[in-house]
């Protein structure tokens, strides 16, 4: 039986860094925020033994390396059932840009396959399989708004958000996520007065600022926006008056100047909000409205930077749409 299941992106709203751990990570305080642009992930299983992933995307991995082909091999074995899996991955996000794609493929896989099989693994399993695989992972077992701690895959869902116009822009440029970490590590070490102290204070200070933000004054003890103010448009407000930013533009923006470039262009077109997501390389842009989106979009592709529309997706909307009637 083949299933498909919609894959969504992420954003990272704000994300600070904390000093390098002993395991070898670090410390992370975050704001997932999934959106509705997606890739389309399908799952035929069927009589037979292996695995095999199918992308056309020449930077997709189509081997055991692939967090897709992770994820089912250890879905098989947590539900003892052995099977040909086929996995077909129809790429419409960007690869290594920041925005989560091959975790999300990756959970994709795991809702088609167990729907393939008519099998479901218990909740805490799914989890168990999510944390081996990725950080990133978790969060798509949740959808939505999520605060991510640890190294992120401690996820915590937080009320949902208004919808917002979104403009994700990705330049050709390759981000590798451990040397932004390696970048960020020599950032600390050749500043000393940014102590590890001094960054779980950071990380403190971000929590404090997310709860700020999300309980800011522009609003009633109902959540309902006080008279005369648009909810998403204060929400917006609010987020910049947080000053709510992520670590990794400091060390990324220096080595890319055309990342940087990318939120100024939007910073020059009407956005309220633009940052950097994940360790890059897209940025994204949060507006007031779809006519102010869509023609920064519109300049950001003069540029000839590849930029799109979206909406920020909610945890109801995200779990309605994954199994849509037709894909």
């Amino acid at each position: 039986m083949a299933v498909s299941c919609r894959s969504f992106a992420k954003i990272n709203i704000g994300l600070r860094i904390g000093p390098l751990r002993d395991d070898g990570f670090h410390d992370l305080r975050t704001i997932y925020q999934t959106l509705a642009v997606h890739d389309v992930v399908k799952v035929d299983a069927g009589k037979g033994v292996g695995i095999e992933v199918f992308c056309k995307h020449p930077k997709v991995p189509t081997d055991e390396s692939n967090t897709c082909w992770r994820v089912a091999d250890r879905v098989l074995r947590s539900l003892k059932v052995r099977g040909k899996v086929r996995i077909s991955i129809e790429k419409k996000l960007p690869v290594q840009g920041g925005l989560g794609a091959a975790s999300s493929n990756a959970i994709a896989t795991m809702f088609a396959l167990e729907k393939a099989l008519k099998l479901q693994l218990p909740p805490e399993e799914r989890l168990r399989i999510a944390y081996e695989v990725g950080s990133d992972l978790p969060l798509f077992l949740v959808g939505g708004t999520v605060l991510g701690t640890g190294r992120g895959e401690q996820v915590y869902p937080l009320d949902e958000l208004p919808v917002l116009h979104c403009v994700i822009a990705t330049p050709e440029v390759g981000v590798s996520t451990p040397t932004a970490f390696a970048e960020w590590d020599k950032k600390l070490a050749e500043q000393p007065k940014l102590t590890g102290s001094s960054h779980s204070d950071k990380i403190n200070k971000f929590s404090h600022s997310v709860y700020e933000w999300l309980n800011g004054s522009s609003f009633s003890p109902s959540g309902v926006p006080d008279k005369g103010w648009d909810r998403a448009e204060a929400l917006l407000l609010d987020l910049v008056r947080a000053g709510i930013e992520n670590d990794f533009e400091s060390v990324v923006f220096p080595r890319y100047p055309a990342i940087r470039e990318v939120k100024r262009v939007l910073e020059r077109n009407g956005v309220r909000y633009a940052s950097l997501s994940g360790s890059g390389s897209t940025v994204y842009g949060l507006f007031a409205d779809e006519a102010t989106a869509t023609e920064a979009a519109r300049k950001l592709n003069e540029t000839g930077v590849p930029a799109q529309t979206t909406v920020t997706l909610p945890r109801s909307g995200y779990w309605k749409e994954l199994f849509p009637s037709k894909l």
